[in-house]
């Protein structure tokens, strides 16, 4: 049992958690770059002057083609993993938030602080 307190102590760090959001982020952000690259620039660029007199140039045509549908559904997916990852940092957090301190009995050296602090505010 030990070790899965520390483990869930592990995780619950902050740089853990920001590295692997980090980590998932970029990963989808990349998928967004390389369908732009792949299914709008590319085709763009290098779109061949060619209509197709018959169906077997279709093949050809259809290289060129801008498929401004995959880049759409990227940025989809990329959002959904976003919110995601919102909801899983979310949730860890309202877990760190339910920590609570241990209650221990303030020290010698803090009580007479707070006498102190008493006293000055009653002179005041």
């Amino acid at each position: 049992m030990s070790m899965l307190k520390e483990f869930k102590d592990f995780v619950m760090r902050g740089n853990v958690l920001d590295l692997a959001v980090a980590v998932v982020v970029g990963a989808a952000f990349s998928a967004i770059v390389s369908s732009l690259v792949d299914n709008v620039i590319t085709p763009l660029l290098l779109t061949p002057a060619l209509k197709a007199a018959n169906l077997q140039d279709i093949d050809k045509l259809a290289w060129g083609t801008v498929k401004y549908g995959s880049f759409i559904a990227a940025i989809i997916k990329f959002i959904i993993i976003a919110f995601i990852l919102f909801l899983i940092v979310k949730g860890f957090k309202s877990l760190e938030k339910k920590k609570v301190p241990s209650a221990t009995a303030p020290t010698a050296s803090e009580k007479l602080l707070a006498d102190i602090l008493d006293e000055l505010k009653k002179k005041s």
